[in-house]
């Protein structure tokens, strides 16, 4: 074995010893620079400073808004729109994603009621709007509320 192809056992490394001479990489200033606020014992702002200007984190809930991050998200579909399936049909969200209306099968579905619809139809979704249950019953038609 040559020491030169020795290496430090892999997890351990020594910590950095500031201010030990110049010889250790770490003298004079060690690592700190010149002067300034960060070159002080105990100086240093804390994050999110910008030097007494009022902070970005401060300002974007007036530049942006609130957002509400607990909102449910509902793919919205129309009365009318369910008219491309046939009579008596069983309509649920995977139907609804093999016939291209909705784009994802996991995402809730809301039934609102615009249109018009002439056939009965099985119609199974997440949430139905009044006129939609209307709609949807009024020709002989169920629906099914599901969680």
């Amino acid at each position: 074995m040559r020491q030169h192809l020795l290496k430090p056992s892999i997890g351990k490394k020594s910590r950095k010893r500031v201010g030990r001479g110049n010889a250790s990489g770490f003298g004079n200033y060690s690592g700190r620079g010149m002067k300034g606020q960060k070159s002080r014992s105990g100086g240093g702002v804390r994050l999110g400073f910008e030097g007494g200007q009022l902070p970005l984190i401060k300002k974007l809930p007036m530049m942006r808004g609130f957002t509400n991050i607990f909102k449910k998200k509902y793919f919205i579909i129309n009365v009318g729109s369910l008219s491309v399936f046939p009579s008596g049909a069983l309509i649920d969200s995977k139907s609804l994603f093999d016939k291209g209306l909705i784009k994802n099968i996991k995402t809730p579905v809301k039934i609102l009621g615009d249109g018009e619809i002439t056939q009965p139809l099985e119609v199974t979704a997440n949430k139905f709007s009044k006129s939609a249950i209307d709609k949807i019953e009024s020709v002989g038609g169920t629906i099914k509320e599901i969680n």
